[in-house]
Order: C-alpha cells, then structure tokens, then sequence
C-alpha cells in the first residue's frame, strides 16, 4: 500500500464521491429508454446497471491512462490541484442533476483538470494535442454517428418487423432492448469509471506514492468500481426522466436500436482509448432513434437545453476548478475552506431537490410540457359542447317528472277558466271607450307640487 498524506487521502476520497455522482448522474444513459418503454422495473433496472457497471470498470485501463498520463503534465501537479478539479466537477454534476439535464460528467472532470492545472502551472500544463483529438472531437462525432446509427437501426427494425407477429416482435425487442442496456452498463463502467481511477492515479502520482507512468493499481480500480456501482444503484431519477420521456417517446424498438448503437460506440472508443461522453452518445442515439420512426417526435426545447449544458459544461468546471485552485495555494486553512464550500454547496442542492421528490415511483408519470404554439393553439379552440347541454332538456328529465312538468305547463281552455272562477267570470265588462283610454303618462300620475 502506498504512504498517504493528509492531502492525498482528502483527493481519493474526494474522487471517489464524484465517482459516485457520476454513477447517478449517468444511470439514465444505461436505463432510461428500457424504464420508459416498461422492459424493466426501475429498481431492477437500476441493479442490474449497478452491478456491470462494476465489472465493466475491470476491462480496461486505457481511458484511465488517457487522464493520468495524457492530458496534463502530471510532473507539474500538486494533489491540491487535483482536489480543487474535482470540486469543479462534483458541483456541475450536482448543479445539472438538480435540472435534470443529461450533462457529460466526463466533460465536469476534463474541465475541472484543465482549469485547475492552468491556474496552477500555466497553458503550458495541458497538452492541447490530447484535449482536441481525445477528448473534444469525440465530444462532437460521437452523437452524430450514434444518432445517425440509431436511426437507421430503427428504421430497418420496424421495416423488417412490419410482417412478424405484433406482440411476439414487442416481446423479442423487449428482450434484445434488455440486453443492450446492459452492455451500455458494461460499457459506461468500462469508459466512466476509469476516468476516476486515471484522476487517482494522477494524484498518487503527484503525492510521489507511486512512480510516473504506472498503471491504475487492483485498489483503485476496485474503490472506483464500487463507487460508481453504488452511485448507479441510487438511480438518478430527474435524469432518467428527461432522458427516458422529455427527449422523445420511445417505442420497443426505437430503444433496442438506441441502446445497440450507444453500445457499440461506447466499446469502440473506450478500446482506442478515448474519454468519450456517455451522455452525448446516448442521447445522440435517442433522438435518432426517435427520429427513426415513422410520425416520431424530438422535442428540440429539450435537446436545445441539453446542447447548451454540452457547451457549458467544460468551462464552467474550469471556472470552478480554477477559482478552487486559487483559493487552495493559500495554504492548509484554504483547501480547509474549498472542501467547506463543497459539502455546504452540496447540502444546498440537495435541500433544493427535496421540494420536487422524484424517484422509481414517478419516473415516467410526468411528461415535458406543451410548447408555446400547443398552449397557444388550446387557447384559441373552442371547447367541446358538454353532452349534458347539447342534451334536450325533456330527454334528460325522468319520465315521470318530464309528465309533470307538462301537465304544468299547459294553458287551461277559457270555459275551464270561468268554471274554476266563477266571480270573475261575472263582473261587469268594462266599457270598451273606457277600455281604450289610454294609461296616464308618468307626468300625468304624479301630482302637481304644492303652491306655497
């Protein structure tokens, strides 16, 4: 085992807890299409991501090599730095959960490393090379083949499905979407948590614990796993929700088609080593799985708010990142007072997220609301006529009462009328000059005022 400092115990521990937000944060990318689409439980979905996403973090170690040997000069970073990037991470992860936007927590990290080793030893200290090849040109390719991908999928699945049985094809993508959810799973442990055990191995480095150049060591890479297993079991419930129904309604086959593509791009990257975003690519896969189906709808308010934390996310971790970093070169009393700000921080978004409880019970009982022109199009449409107005009074009466309400209505014959009143039926007739005189005229019937 190797010889911990104070510092360097508070940087593991710290990374452990973004592994562990990035495990809810990105439970969604695994589970939400197979939620929606009723294949799985949400409690059972959320184990089973748990669970290989915990054995996906014992495949490989090339995204974790990427971090901890690739993007910054690891000769110039003190463990300070390394806790103050992490602390940019762990609040925009928090910040976007509470939203419920899918925000990359790959890019949190990435953002957060780079602003703080800048703020600590200059431009000189991140190697652009890696940072545009690696890392932001897969931020931009990989939605677009994953949603192209996914489309395509979509479209030869319900092309090749039109003549197959309707509930035997709904049970078979059911399964197959099952199946793909958890090779996601296996592969967003396989690239995700890497990412924190190449941070630990970074700050090991940088400790002097370990010589430059080591791979992960078995501890790390099992603390790292466990952290994001748990993180996942807890499920991201507001992230799931916007993934699974904000973003577009997902049929049986539209989620098999997504989830197969999101898979296979995740593997492919995490094998040539790059620190891809399982965020971007799933949710590049969704919509264009959505996009797939014949009559399918994006809801672009969504994705457009996705886009804009995609683009937010980078600097605004290295703002926070490099603000820490500043703060923590003052000396013990201010890495006291960033990780003071971190857990008060954290203590407040989670009291915020209180006032709006979602979990496995109502994770697909909302839906995104109408836009603009659907409110302004109910607004201007008349209601439906009530089947109780438009019904004929007499048809909605009883019988008897209707019976009732005839016999009261009927105006009696003229004879019937002097044979019930007699006395009136015998006075004298008025004469008929008298008849017509006109009424007296309001001036007419009030009396002249008197004279004084």
């Amino acid at each position: 085992m190797e010889s911990f400092s104070l510092i360097l115990a508070i940087v593991v521990i710290t990374a452990l807890a973004f592994d562990f937000t990035n495990g809810f944060h990105d439970t969604a990318n695994a589970m939400a299409t197979t939620i929606s689409t009723g294949a799985l439980k949400p409690k059972v979905a959320v184990a089973l991501s748990a669970a290989l996403n915990l054995v996906g973090a014992f495949l490989s170690v090339e995204v974790a090599n990427t971090i901890s040997k690739g993007l910054v000069d690891e000769t110039g970073i003190r463990p300070e730095v390394i806790f103050a990037a992490l602390v940019g991470a762990i609040l925009w992860n928090l910040l976007t959960w509470l939203v419920g936007l899918p925000s990359s927590s790959s890019h949190a990290l990435m953002g957060g490393l780079i602003g703080a080793a800048i703020a600590s030893a200059g431009f000189g200290a991140v190697h652009g090379g890696v940072l545009v090849t690696k890392v932001l040109l897969p931020a931009v390719a990989a939605p677009v083949v994953a949603g192209l991908a996914a489309m395509v999928s979509t479209r030869l699945s319900y092309t090749i499905g039109r003549k197959s049985d309707g509930r035997a094809a709904e049970k078979g993508h059911r399964a197959g979407q099952i199946a793909s959810a958890g090779l996601v799973s296996l592969a967003h442990g396989t690239n995700d948590a890497q990412k924190t055990m190449g941070v630990i191995t970074l700050a090991l480095i940088a400790g002097g614990a370990i010589a430059p150049g080591s791979n992960p060591p078995t501890w790390v890479i099992l603390s790292a796993g466990l952290a994001i297993a748990l993180g996942t079991y807890i499920g991201g419930w507001r992230i799931i929700r916007t993934m699974g129904k904000g973003l577009t309604d997902l049929q049986p086959q539209q989620g098999f088609a997504a989830q197969t593509s999101a898979a296979t791009a995740i593997l492919a990257s995490s094998h040539l080593g790059f620190s891809l975003s399982t965020t971007h690519v799933v949710s590049g896969s969704v919509m264009g799985a959505g996009l797939g189906r014949k009559g399918g709808v994006v809801r672009w308010s969504t994705a457009t708010r996705m886009a804009v934390a995609w683009v937010l996310t980078l600097p605004a971790a290295a703002l926070v990142g490099a603000g820490a970093e500043l703060v923590t070169g003052l000396g013990d009393w201010g890495t006291a007072l960033v990780a003071l700000f971190l857990v008060a921080s954290s203590a407040v978004i989670y009291k915020l997220s209180r006032r709006e409880v979602v979990d496995h019970t109502n994770v697909n009982g909302d839906e995104e609301p109408a836009g603009v022109v659907t409110q302004a199009i109910a607004a201007v449409t008349p209601p439906p006529a009530s089947p109780v107005a438009a019904e004929p009074a007499a048809a909605r009466a009883p019988e008897p009462f209707a019976a009732q309400a005839a016999e009261a209505l009927t105006v009696p014959a003229p004879e019937d009328l002097a044979a019930a009143f007699p006395a009136q039926a015998t006075a004298p007739a008025v004469p008929a000059a008298q008849a017509a005189e006109p009424a007296p005229t309001a001036a007419q019937a009030v009396p002249p005022a008197a004279t004084v």
